[in-house]
């Protein structure tokens, strides 16, 4: 199994949900999140005055999967979510060695 965790811009959130879900994937968690990375944020300007904003607002999408669906998950991603500018966002792929569903008791890939 591996967990995948996309950055992305909050605006392709739904696009994502949509085209995971048509993959297969059962479930998904959404956090609010702000950071930057090499966009270092930006400037905007309120009652004539200008201030940086350092972290800009992002949403990560966690995942957890089954092995052999990786790829067709990141190029659902990378599909639905890319923009062509910068700040379009991150994907990141770890191993994950045991889930376990709380209210059943299963484990493993029945507990996805």
């Amino acid at each position: 199994m591996k967990k995948i965790e996309a950055i992305i811009k909050p605006f392709r959130l739904d696009e994502l949900k949509k085209g995971l879900s048509d993959m297969g994937v059962k479930g998904m968690t959404i956090t609010e999140v702000k950071g930057f990375g090499r966009q270092k944020g930006h400037s905007e300007i309120y009652r004539g005055a200008e201030y940086a904003v350092d972290f800009v607002p992002k949403v990560k999408v966690e995942v957890v999967i089954q092995a052999e669906m990786v790829e067709q998950c990141i190029q659902t991603i990378l599909e639905t979510t890319k923009t062509g500018e910068i700040g379009d966002g991150k994907i990141f792929v770890m191993p994950v060695e045991q889930v376990l569903r709380i209210r059943t008791g299963e484990t493993g890939t029945e507990a996805i």
